[in-house]
């Protein structure tokens, strides 16, 4: 069966039922109507299309189970932000967090045919809580977009026996061609564990299982994960009657002295960014042709890779871009959370800990971004961040995984310790060229808001420096220098940028090409992150419009990719 028939594709149990589709929806427990899941009440093909403050709504639905004799596992993919679950009427269990998955066990529940799911969810507390580019007025503005409540990925049952397989991480070791898996089972039991490559077994393992168990895989054929060359090898796990599949990629990623490395080949990374917005589903996209839409016209424009921003994306778009070679950094939508207040790092932690297991074994991602410009509070400037919660973070970060780079923070202001300075310049050519020249020729990072005043923190020579976000052009519209936001409706008639606006097509090539081009000829910069992929509501800054239509010519993007191309 094709993988992205499964809500998770990196980690499918064959014994799935979907719950989506229609489910009822309601304010107030009582006055109810149809909504379509999963998508968001915002959006349009909910169904419901309410774009204002929803502090507390509910769902409900009736299913009947397909498989006896096993036990049940509910699960949610993301569901915006506390929810609480009933199985007829019963409580089934709680989670707090919107962007990450969560799973009860709700066999003791369940009765002879027709059951009712219900869920209350909760999204009013719009302080100190992850909400990424979720506008907190009522109307979008800016940078700020549509907001998303509730269910807005899969919900599903699984069926496993009691002693069942837990979760799994893979450890690719390119040197020796295997692969080190980190296995977690319930109970104990036999375990055996097949890789093929082309439907192919290429290496098998198999043994005794106590609640974890870890252990090698020598594979026969060596296929490496590349820049535009997936090459995933397939996994079957099998416990003790239990049965999931998964893939991995062989690849190895990192930093040698500036520069980053893929397979220890130095590859100057060509990101754009990507917020995973839709005009019709906000968070959700509509299909998994508009999911590969977005990763075809970066890989169009010459971009061999994206900046997923201050989102959680949906693992099945992680699993065209693992497909696709296509280079990702895995984020958390930290906007929203009071970085000034340590008593929060706990929840922050919890939700972020659950995103990075759940995309843990996808070989795209090759940055982890826990933190965006992480200066303080946006409605007060006394509450300066913590440099404390930004090390936590990180450090974290690190302990969990030890295979990938993480920078601290994207953007500013960066802590004591990370594998990358990474800053943001949406100032005038000039700047940015003062900027770079005194990187190459001093080893001095001087951009502002890189660092937090009175910290006396400073970039530590030798650190990989990269830029996320650079650009910004409003293409095809006009702009001001002003960048004045609108105060109107959630889709803006208005339009919003980083600066003045370019209408012209041609004159927008011209603009970029000079930055492009001063960005590759500074001999410390590691990659870039250009801002953005397509317009989102009133920030018409993309190379497509919100409905990733052209806004330049066929022979101005092939000039946009020769631009690209000029450095690999």
């Amino acid at each position: 069966m094709e993988k992205t028939a499964f809500p998770n594709p990196v980690r499918a149990r064959m014994a799935t039922q979907l719950l989506d589709g229609i489910w009822s929806f309601g304010y107030d427990n009582e006055k109810w109507q149809d909504i379509c899941v999963p998508y968001c009440p915002e959006s349009e093909l909910s169904g419901v299309r309410n774009t204002d403050f929803i502090p507390v709504c509910y769902y409900k639905r009736t299913f009947t189970p397909q498989e006896k004799g096993k036990r049940v596992l509910l699960n949610f993919g993301a569901v915006d932000y506390f929810s609480q679950v009933f199985v007829n009427g019963k409580f089934a269990g709680e989670h707090k967090g919107g962007y990450t998955p969560f799973c009860f066990d709700i066999t003791d529940l369940l009765r002879e045919g027709e059951n009712e799911l219900s869920l209350c969810v909760r999204d009013y507390n719009l302080t100190d809580q992850p909400r990424g580019k979720q506008s907190f007025k009522k109307q979008s503005f800016g940078c700020f977009y549509t907001r998303t409540t509730g269910i807005w990925q899969s919900v599903w049952l699984e069926y496993a026996p009691e002693n069942r397989i837990e979760k799994f991480y893979f450890y690719p070791d390119i040197d020796r061609g295997a692969v080190n898996v980190d296995l977690f089972v319930k109970g104990k039991g036999n375990y055996r564990a097949e890789v093929s490559f082309g439907g192919k077994i290429v290496g098998i393992s198999k043994g005794r299982a106590e609640y974890r168990k870890k252990f090698r895989i020598g594979l026969d054929e060596k296929h490496l994960w590349d820049l535009g060359k997936g090459n995933l090898y397939d996994v079957r796990i099998v416990y003790e009657g239990d049965e999931v599949f998964s893939y991995f990629g062989l690849r190895e990623v990192g930093y040698e002295g500036m520069e980053f490395v893929l397979n220890k080949r130095a590859v100057f990374q060509k990101l754009v960014l990507d917020q995973g917005y839709y005009p019709d589903g906000i968070y959700t996209a509509p299909d998994l042709a508009a999911m590969q839409k977005d990763i075809d016209i970066a890989l169009d424009l010459g971009f061999n890779g994206a900046r997923l921003h201050q989102k959680v994306f949906d693992p099945k778009f992680l699993y065209l871009c693992d497909k696709a070679g296509y280079m990702v950094w895995g984020e958390f939508p930290g906007w929203g959370v009071d970085y000034h207040d340590l008593a929060g790092v706990g929840q922050f932690l919890n939700e972020w800990e659950e995103a990075l297991s759940r995309d843990f074994n996808h070989p795209c991602i090759v940055t982890w971004c826990p933190l965006n410009e992480a200066w303080g509070a946006w409605d007060d400037a006394k509450k300066k961040r913590d440099v404390r919660y930004i090390d936590i973070v990180y450090n974290f970060t690190k302990i969990y995984d030890v295979t990938r780079p993480c920078v601290d923070v994207s953007g500013g202001h960066h802590g004591h310790k990370t594998d990358l300075y990474d800053f943001h310049c949406y100032e005038s050519t000039d700047n940015l060229r003062k900027y770079l020249a005194l990187l190459d020729e001093k080893d001095v990072l001087e951009v502002p808001l890189l660092y937090c005043k009175g910290e006396r923190l400073r970039y530590k020579k030798g650190i990989p420096v990269n830029i996320s976000e650079f650009g910004g052009i409003a293409l095809g519209v006009k702009t001001d220098e002003t960048n004045t936001v609108n105060e109107g409706a959630v889709q803006s008639e208005e339009t919003w940028g980083y600066g003045k606006g370019e209408q012209d097509g041609g004159a927008f090539v011209k603009r970029y090409e000079e930055l492009a081009k001063l960005l590759f000829s500074c001999k410390k910069l590691s990659g870039f992150c250009y801002t953005q992929l397509y317009d989102v509501e009133q920030e018409q800054n993309g190379f497509y419009d919100y409905h990733r239509n052209d806004k330049l010519t066929a022979e101005q993007k092939r000039a946009i990719r020769k631009i690209n191309g000029l450095r690999s």
